[in-house]
Protein backbone atom coordinates (compact mmCIF):
# COMPACT_ATOMS: atom_id res chain seq x y z
CA UNK A 1 0.00 0.00 0.00
CA UNK A 2 1.42 3.65 -1.11
CA UNK A 3 1.35 6.28 1.87
CA UNK A 4 -1.58 7.77 0.28
CA UNK A 5 -3.72 5.78 1.11
CA UNK A 6 -2.57 4.88 4.17
CA UNK A 7 -3.24 8.45 5.25
CA UNK A 8 -6.75 8.56 3.35
CA UNK A 9 -7.05 5.36 5.55
CA UNK A 10 -6.29 6.78 8.80
CA UNK A 11 -8.95 9.66 8.42
CA UNK A 12 -12.03 7.83 7.02
CA UNK A 13 -11.04 5.37 10.39
CA UNK A 14 -11.24 8.29 12.57
CA UNK A 15 -14.04 10.39 11.00
CA UNK A 16 -16.31 7.19 11.47
CA UNK A 17 -15.28 6.10 14.39
CA UNK A 18 -15.98 10.00 15.58
CA UNK A 19 -19.39 9.77 14.19
CA UNK A 20 -20.32 6.40 15.84
CA UNK A 21 -19.42 7.70 19.07
CA UNK A 22 -21.35 10.53 19.38
CA UNK A 23 -24.58 9.16 17.97
CA UNK A 24 -23.94 5.63 20.13
CA UNK A 25 -27.27 6.20 22.06
CA UNK A 26 -29.12 5.97 18.82
CA UNK A 27 -28.21 2.44 19.19
CA UNK A 28 -28.92 2.25 22.70
CA UNK A 29 -31.31 -0.71 24.13
CA UNK A 30 -32.82 1.04 27.70
CA UNK A 31 -36.04 1.43 26.00
CA UNK A 32 -36.85 -2.35 24.80
CA UNK A 33 -38.63 -4.67 26.67
CA UNK A 34 -36.19 -6.93 28.41
CA UNK A 35 -37.84 -10.41 26.65
CA UNK A 36 -37.63 -8.87 23.47
CA UNK A 37 -33.75 -8.78 24.02
CA UNK A 38 -33.55 -11.88 24.73
CA UNK A 39 -35.79 -13.12 21.87
CA UNK A 40 -34.40 -10.82 18.57
CA UNK A 41 -30.57 -10.53 18.11
CA UNK A 42 -31.29 -7.90 15.77
CA UNK A 43 -32.59 -5.75 18.90
CA UNK A 44 -29.11 -5.48 19.84
CA UNK A 45 -27.17 -5.62 16.88
CA UNK A 46 -25.80 -2.18 16.41
CA UNK A 47 -23.93 -2.55 19.81
CA UNK A 48 -22.58 -5.35 18.64
CA UNK A 49 -21.63 -4.32 15.44
CA UNK A 50 -19.80 -0.97 17.05
CA UNK A 51 -18.49 -3.54 19.38
CA UNK A 52 -16.19 -5.06 16.49
CA UNK A 53 -14.92 -2.24 15.44
CA UNK A 54 -14.18 -0.68 18.31
CA UNK A 55 -12.12 -4.03 19.59
CA UNK A 56 -10.22 -3.96 16.05
CA UNK A 57 -9.21 -0.57 16.80
CA UNK A 58 -7.92 -1.43 20.31
CA UNK A 59 -6.52 -4.56 18.68
CA UNK A 60 -4.35 -3.08 16.34
CA UNK A 61 -3.36 -0.40 18.19
CA UNK A 62 -2.51 2.30 15.12
CA UNK A 63 -5.06 4.61 16.07
CA UNK A 64 -4.23 7.84 18.01
CA UNK A 65 -5.00 8.46 21.54
CA UNK A 66 -8.28 10.30 20.70
CA UNK A 67 -9.36 7.26 18.69
CA UNK A 68 -8.39 4.77 21.41
CA UNK A 69 -9.82 6.23 23.97
CA UNK A 70 -13.22 6.59 21.82
CA UNK A 71 -12.82 3.44 20.91
CA UNK A 72 -12.85 1.88 24.91
CA UNK A 73 -15.79 4.30 25.70
CA UNK A 74 -17.84 2.62 22.52
CA UNK A 75 -16.65 -1.04 23.95
CA UNK A 76 -17.54 0.17 27.85
CA UNK A 77 -21.18 1.77 26.17
CA UNK A 78 -21.79 -1.59 25.13
CA UNK A 79 -20.75 -3.26 27.99
CA UNK A 80 -23.41 -1.78 29.73
CA UNK A 81 -25.85 -1.91 27.42
CA UNK A 82 -25.50 -5.60 27.70
CA UNK A 83 -25.80 -5.53 31.31
CA UNK A 84 -21.92 -6.34 31.72
CA UNK A 85 -22.63 -9.57 29.79
CA UNK A 86 -25.76 -10.70 31.43
CA UNK A 87 -28.12 -10.03 28.53
CA UNK A 88 -25.75 -12.55 26.39
CA UNK A 89 -26.13 -15.22 29.25
CA UNK A 90 -30.36 -14.78 29.52
CA UNK A 91 -30.14 -15.38 25.80
CA UNK A 92 -27.89 -18.39 25.31
CA UNK A 93 -29.65 -19.81 28.58
CA UNK A 94 -33.11 -19.22 27.01
CA UNK A 95 -32.20 -19.92 23.32
CA UNK A 96 -28.75 -22.30 23.72
CA UNK A 97 -28.79 -22.94 19.60
CA UNK A 98 -28.59 -19.34 19.44
CA UNK A 99 -24.81 -18.53 17.85
CA UNK A 100 -25.37 -14.28 18.29
CA UNK A 101 -24.42 -14.32 22.08
CA UNK A 102 -20.72 -16.20 21.56
CA UNK A 103 -20.22 -14.18 18.51
CA UNK A 104 -20.70 -11.39 20.47
CA UNK A 105 -19.16 -11.61 23.31
CA UNK A 106 -16.01 -12.83 21.51
CA UNK A 107 -15.52 -8.53 20.36
CA UNK A 108 -15.81 -7.92 24.41
CA UNK A 109 -13.42 -10.58 25.39
CA UNK A 110 -11.00 -9.87 22.67
CA UNK A 111 -10.45 -6.50 24.79
CA UNK A 112 -10.75 -7.87 28.23
CA UNK A 113 -14.05 -8.13 29.41
CA UNK A 114 -15.15 -11.02 30.93
CA UNK A 115 -18.42 -12.66 32.07
CA UNK A 116 -18.09 -15.30 34.85
CA UNK A 117 -21.69 -17.39 34.44
CA UNK A 118 -21.26 -16.87 30.73
CA UNK A 119 -18.25 -18.24 30.74
CA UNK A 120 -19.06 -21.05 32.33
CA UNK A 121 -22.38 -21.69 29.76
CA UNK A 122 -20.28 -21.21 27.20
CA UNK A 123 -17.98 -23.83 28.23
CA UNK A 124 -20.99 -26.25 28.06
CA UNK A 125 -22.54 -25.47 24.97
CA UNK A 126 -20.04 -25.94 22.51
CA UNK A 127 -18.64 -29.13 23.75
CA UNK A 128 -22.31 -30.49 22.70
CA UNK A 129 -23.35 -32.04 19.66
CA UNK A 130 -26.75 -30.04 19.26
CA UNK A 131 -24.57 -26.70 18.65
CA UNK A 132 -22.07 -28.15 16.21
CA UNK A 133 -25.10 -30.09 14.31
CA UNK A 134 -27.11 -26.36 14.22
CA UNK A 135 -28.17 -25.53 10.86
CA UNK A 136 -25.95 -22.75 9.74
CA UNK A 137 -24.54 -21.62 6.25
CA UNK A 138 -21.23 -22.15 5.81
CA UNK A 139 -19.46 -18.77 6.03
CA UNK A 140 -21.80 -18.91 9.32
CA UNK A 141 -20.18 -21.44 10.60
CA UNK A 142 -16.85 -19.82 10.24
CA UNK A 143 -18.31 -17.39 12.34
CA UNK A 144 -19.05 -19.03 15.38
CA UNK A 145 -15.58 -20.92 14.81
CA UNK A 146 -13.72 -17.46 14.85
CA UNK A 147 -15.84 -16.09 18.23
CA UNK A 148 -14.84 -19.49 19.84
CA UNK A 149 -10.71 -18.91 18.59
CA UNK A 150 -11.44 -15.68 19.87
CA UNK A 151 -12.83 -16.34 23.13
CA UNK A 152 -10.45 -19.49 23.96
CA UNK A 153 -13.68 -22.34 23.31
CA UNK A 154 -11.64 -23.84 20.50
CA UNK A 155 -10.59 -26.89 21.83
CA UNK A 156 -11.20 -30.67 23.24
CA UNK A 157 -14.84 -32.40 21.34
CA UNK A 158 -15.67 -28.64 20.21
CA UNK A 159 -12.34 -27.76 17.68
CA UNK A 160 -13.20 -26.74 14.43
CA UNK A 161 -12.08 -28.40 11.19
CA UNK A 162 -10.62 -25.21 9.74
CA UNK A 163 -10.34 -27.06 6.26
CA UNK A 164 -13.48 -28.89 6.14
CA UNK A 165 -15.24 -25.43 7.47
CA UNK A 166 -13.23 -23.34 4.28
CA UNK A 167 -14.06 -25.75 1.49
CA UNK A 168 -17.70 -25.90 2.45
CA UNK A 169 -18.20 -21.95 1.46
CA UNK A 170 -18.44 -20.33 -1.60
CA UNK A 171 -15.21 -18.94 -1.72
CA UNK A 172 -13.73 -22.29 -0.88
CA UNK A 173 -15.13 -23.92 -4.03
CA UNK A 174 -13.31 -21.40 -6.32
CA UNK A 175 -16.53 -21.09 -8.31
CA UNK A 176 -16.81 -19.23 -11.74
CA UNK A 177 -16.25 -15.84 -10.54
CA UNK A 178 -18.39 -13.54 -12.86
CA UNK A 179 -21.86 -15.94 -10.85
CA UNK A 180 -21.25 -13.86 -8.12
CA UNK A 181 -24.24 -11.74 -6.32
CA UNK A 182 -24.59 -9.23 -3.85
CA UNK A 183 -25.47 -11.51 -1.11
CA UNK A 184 -22.59 -14.05 -2.33
CA UNK A 185 -20.32 -11.00 -2.33
CA UNK A 186 -20.90 -10.90 1.82
CA UNK A 187 -20.54 -14.28 2.28
CA UNK A 188 -17.33 -14.49 0.82
CA UNK A 189 -15.90 -11.04 2.26
CA UNK A 190 -17.28 -12.70 5.52
CA UNK A 191 -15.30 -16.31 5.09
CA UNK A 192 -11.97 -13.94 4.96
CA UNK A 193 -13.19 -12.12 7.79
CA UNK A 194 -13.34 -15.22 10.12
CA UNK A 195 -10.83 -17.27 8.59
CA UNK A 196 -8.13 -14.68 9.08
CA UNK A 197 -9.48 -13.16 12.19
CA UNK A 198 -10.12 -9.66 10.40
CA UNK A 199 -6.28 -9.69 8.84
CA UNK A 200 -5.05 -10.73 12.18
CA UNK A 201 -4.01 -14.19 10.79
CA UNK A 202 -3.62 -13.63 6.98
CA UNK A 203 -1.60 -17.53 6.29
CA UNK A 204 -5.30 -18.54 7.35
CA UNK A 205 -6.53 -18.18 3.76
CA UNK A 206 -5.13 -21.32 1.41
CA UNK A 207 -2.72 -20.56 -1.27
CA UNK A 208 -5.64 -21.25 -3.88
CA UNK A 209 -8.39 -18.86 -2.21
CA UNK A 210 -5.21 -16.36 -2.05
CA UNK A 211 -4.60 -16.48 -5.92
CA UNK A 212 -8.58 -16.90 -6.80
CA UNK A 213 -8.67 -13.17 -4.78
CA UNK A 214 -5.64 -11.70 -6.12
CA UNK A 215 -7.27 -11.88 -9.93
CA UNK A 216 -10.97 -11.16 -9.04
CA UNK A 217 -11.06 -8.94 -6.01
CA UNK A 218 -10.17 -5.69 -8.17
CA UNK A 219 -12.85 -6.54 -10.55
CA UNK A 220 -15.48 -7.51 -8.14
CA UNK A 221 -14.86 -4.29 -6.05
CA UNK A 222 -15.28 -2.12 -9.33
CA UNK A 223 -18.54 -3.88 -9.99
CA UNK A 224 -20.12 -2.98 -6.91
CA UNK A 225 -18.81 0.91 -6.92
CA UNK A 226 -20.19 1.03 -10.06
CA UNK A 227 -23.40 -0.02 -9.23
CA UNK A 228 -22.92 2.66 -5.62
CA UNK A 229 -23.03 -0.52 -3.39
CA UNK A 230 -20.58 1.36 -1.21
CA UNK A 231 -21.47 -1.13 1.99
CA UNK A 232 -20.24 -3.69 0.13
CA UNK A 233 -17.34 -2.22 -2.06
CA UNK A 234 -16.38 -1.07 1.36
CA UNK A 235 -16.12 -4.85 3.14
CA UNK A 236 -14.00 -5.88 -0.52
CA UNK A 237 -11.64 -3.02 0.54
CA UNK A 238 -11.11 -4.62 3.91
CA UNK A 239 -10.86 -8.26 1.99
CA UNK A 240 -7.90 -7.04 0.32
CA UNK A 241 -6.02 -5.76 3.93
CA UNK A 242 -6.75 -9.13 5.02
CA UNK A 243 -4.62 -10.70 2.47
CA UNK A 244 -1.01 -11.93 3.11
CA UNK A 245 0.35 -9.50 0.89
CA UNK A 246 -2.48 -6.83 0.67
CA UNK A 247 -3.89 -5.45 -1.93
CA UNK A 248 -5.41 -1.52 -2.19
CA UNK A 249 -5.94 0.90 -4.80
CA UNK A 250 -5.58 4.44 -4.13
CA UNK A 251 -8.61 4.88 -6.49
CA UNK A 252 -10.87 3.03 -3.97
CA UNK A 253 -9.83 4.86 -1.17
CA UNK A 254 -10.10 8.16 -2.62
CA UNK A 255 -13.94 6.94 -3.50
CA UNK A 256 -14.67 6.15 -0.48
CA UNK A 257 -13.07 9.61 1.05
CA UNK A 258 -15.21 11.67 -0.78
CA UNK A 259 -18.66 9.42 -0.69
CA UNK A 260 -17.82 10.20 3.61
CA UNK A 261 -19.75 13.13 4.86
CA UNK A 262 -18.40 15.95 6.98
CA UNK A 263 -19.67 14.50 10.40
CA UNK A 264 -17.81 11.37 9.53
CA UNK A 265 -21.26 9.15 8.78
CA UNK A 266 -20.84 7.07 5.18
CA UNK A 267 -23.61 6.27 3.49
CA UNK A 268 -24.91 3.02 2.44
CA UNK A 269 -25.71 3.42 -1.24
CA UNK A 270 -26.55 6.22 -3.57
CA UNK A 271 -30.14 6.69 -2.33
CA UNK A 272 -30.84 9.84 -0.79
CA UNK A 273 -30.10 10.19 2.97
CA UNK A 274 -32.68 11.21 5.68
CA UNK A 275 -31.94 14.22 7.59
CA UNK A 276 -33.43 12.78 10.64
CA UNK A 277 -30.36 11.87 13.13
CA UNK A 278 -31.72 8.24 14.24
CA UNK A 279 -33.00 7.71 10.65
CA UNK A 280 -29.30 8.33 9.64
CA UNK A 281 -28.16 6.08 12.35
CA UNK A 282 -30.40 3.36 11.99
CA UNK A 283 -29.32 3.68 7.81
CA UNK A 284 -25.85 4.07 7.19
CA UNK A 285 -24.25 3.10 11.11
CA UNK A 286 -23.46 -0.06 9.32
CA UNK A 287 -21.44 1.41 6.34
CA UNK A 288 -19.93 3.64 8.95
CA UNK A 289 -18.48 0.78 10.71
CA UNK A 290 -17.19 -1.30 7.68
CA UNK A 291 -15.52 2.29 7.00
CA UNK A 292 -13.89 2.17 10.37
CA UNK A 293 -12.76 -1.53 10.02
CA UNK A 294 -11.22 -0.67 6.34
CA UNK A 295 -9.36 1.90 7.45
CA UNK A 296 -7.96 0.53 10.97
CA UNK A 297 -7.08 -3.05 9.31
CA UNK A 298 -5.42 -0.98 6.21
CA UNK A 299 -3.19 1.28 8.35
CA UNK A 300 -2.53 -2.06 10.77
CA UNK A 301 -1.22 -3.97 7.55
CA UNK A 302 0.94 -0.94 6.06
CA UNK A 303 2.30 -0.09 9.63
CA UNK A 304 2.78 -3.96 9.77
CA UNK A 305 4.88 -4.24 6.44
CA UNK A 306 7.01 -1.02 7.79
CA UNK A 307 8.09 -2.41 10.93
CA UNK A 308 9.63 -5.60 9.36
CA UNK A 309 11.33 -3.25 6.46
CA UNK A 310 12.89 -0.23 9.13
CA UNK A 311 13.73 -2.43 12.09
CA UNK A 312 10.58 -1.53 13.92
CA UNK A 313 10.05 2.38 13.49
CA UNK A 314 6.64 3.83 14.10
CA UNK A 315 6.10 7.31 12.81
CA UNK A 316 4.38 9.39 15.68
CA UNK A 317 1.32 10.16 13.69
CA UNK A 318 -0.25 7.65 12.06
CA UNK A 319 -1.82 10.00 9.56
CA UNK A 320 1.31 10.25 8.43
CA UNK A 321 3.37 9.21 5.54
CA UNK A 322 4.31 5.76 5.83
CA UNK A 323 7.48 3.82 3.72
Amino acid sequence: MSPVPARTAHDISSRALAWLHANREYGALSSLPRADLTHDDQSYKAVAETSLAASLVLRDGVAGTTELTLARELLDFGWEQLGDGALLYERLLRHPLKTDPLETYAHFARSGYRHELLEGLLAHTVTLRATHASELHPNRRLAVANAARISGYDHGAGASDWASLTRATWLGSLPEPWHIDWLTGYAVTHTVFHLTDWGRMPAGLPADIVGYLDRWLPMWTDIWAEASQWDLMAELMIVGSCLPEPFAEAEDWQRLAELQHADGMVPHDDAPVDDDPAQRFEDHQHTTIVAVVAGTLALGRTLGDNLSQDGGHVPDDPGQSVG
